[in-house]
């Protein structure tokens, strides 16, 4: 079996090392993949969002299932352009996708069939967005484009102006292109976040382990958004109780509501959710595995995925008894200076062995290019994951590969998992 995986990053790296445990794959291709990546996987230079390149590729070289990972080629649908020419695909289809592609569309689904988010107003006019928020007067307020935006398409401003430049940036100034042509202005909410991602074959949901991300690029939550810093898993604010709810009052009911639409969900769907003091809520969907949360995930599991990808295909994932560890796992990510703003590429990483890999965690790599030696070649360049018997354990494991792996300017966060700790604590 050929199997094609498409995507860039780290997450598509996990999903590949994964992948690689299963007897029945003889190859894997990965379109465009990169320097870490090629240690693992035949890389194949055909940009992400080129859906007619990527099947015809795939119909070219036998490929016959394709894994497509990040959110562009999902809501542009790549998907339905695979299974057109036959090949078995694991991803939402266009129709589906829409629930990461529209926020207006999510957050108008969640009202519509009563599932727990902030309260929200719907903007395609920036004075209006502006005269709302004044009217309101009450910070922090949440700020977002409607589409797609690299993961920075939400601004939380704390004051009127912060939020007035959010509205102009995103609506006039086209910051997010089309993104920005409509507007969500949404209540903050308070509590602990939880990353939840879940397999889903439109029936059935079956949730993964949970986890916890770092978004911000400094120790202490400051600085400025980025795609993520750092993950830990399992998350401790994520208790029974807790995952019996979202069960019941989200994530079931998000499955029949898109049913209910016409719009089957089939894949891994992301839940970013809050812990509020009233129950759990909805921040927001994605429509596929998170990065870095599946750096932190994906190691647990011990099901077979590729099992679960024809499983979900096929319609039959009730059958499937899906286990995890009982550790704990910690992904540290290694970025370049300057990051998310202005970084160099290109630089020399040491401490990395002829596979890209280093003694006492799995190196993912998100940024690299291999021209004999590994070099940096985009924002976050390496994800650190070590597992532990527990959450201290597997943090001292990351830390110490972290330490030992170098690159000029490299930048990390010193603090990953500190939260989650002081959580176990209590």
């Amino acid at each position: 079996m050929k199997v094609l995986v498409v995507g860039s990053g780290g997450r598509e790296h996990a999903i590949i090392r994964k992948l690689k445990e299963n007897k029945t794959i003889s190859h894997i291709y990965c379109a465009p993949g990169n320097g870490g990546i090629s240690k693992d996987a035949e890389c194949v230079d055909i940009k992400a969002m080129d859906i007619e390149g990527m099947v015809s590729f795939a119909k070219q070289n036998g490929v016959e299932f394709a894994v497509v990972a990040p959110d562009d080629p999902l809501v542009a649908g790549m998907v339905d352009a695979f299974e057109a020419e036959g090949i078995r695909t694991f991803g939402p289809n266009k129709a589906a996708a829409i629930l990461e592609g529209s926020k207006v569309f999510s957050k108008d689904l969640m009202k519509k069939y009563h599932i727990p988010t902030a309260k929200y107003e719907v903007f395609t006019d920036s004075e209006q967005a502006i005269a709302y928020i004044q009217e309101q007067n009450t910070y922090p307020t949440v700020v977002k484009a409607d589409g797609l935006a690299l993961g920075k398409g939400v601004i939380i401003a704390e004051n009127f102006e912060q939020a007035k430049e959010a509205v102009v940036s995103i609506m006039e100034d086209k910051i997010f292109g089309a993104s920005g042509s409509q507007l969500v202005v949404e209540e903050f909410l308070t509590g602990p976040e939880v990353s939840v991602l879940s397999f889903t074959d439109g029936h059935v949901v079956k949730p993964m382990i949970s986890s916890m991300d770092h978004k911000r690029a400094l120790d202490g939550d400051k600085g400025k958004n980025t795609g993520g810093m750092g993950t830990v898993a399992p998350n401790p604010y994520y208790t029974p109780e807790v995952a019996q709810r979202c069960m019941d009052e989200i994530f079931l009911p998000t499955i029949q509501a898109m049913k209910q639409e016409g719009r089957p969900f089939k894949g891994c769907l992301y839940f970013g959710l809050m812990i509020t003091p009233n129950g759990p809520k909805v921040i927001e969907y994605n429509c596929r595995f998170g990065d870095p949360e599946t750096q932190v995930v994906l190691p647990l599991l011990k099901t077979d995925l590729f099992d679960i990808f024809n499983a979900i295909y096929e319609e039959r994932l009730a059958d499937l008894d899906i286990k995890f560890s009982e550790e704990s796992a910690a992904c540290v990510i290694m970025a370049s200076g300057g990051y998310p703003q202005k970084y160099p590429t290109g630089l020399t990483i040491h401490g990395l062995d002829e596979d890209g890999q280093a003694d006492g965690a799995i190196i993912y790599h998100a940024g690299t290019k291999f021209d004999g030696e590994f070099k940096t070649a985009g924002g976050r360049v390496l994800g650190i994951t070590a597992l532990g018997k527990d959450l201290q354990q597997a943090l001292d494991r990351s830390y110490q590969v972290v330490n030992s792996i170098s690159f000029e300017g490299a930048h990390f966060r010193k603090d990953i998992g500190q939260r989650a700790l002081k959580a176990l604590e209590k």
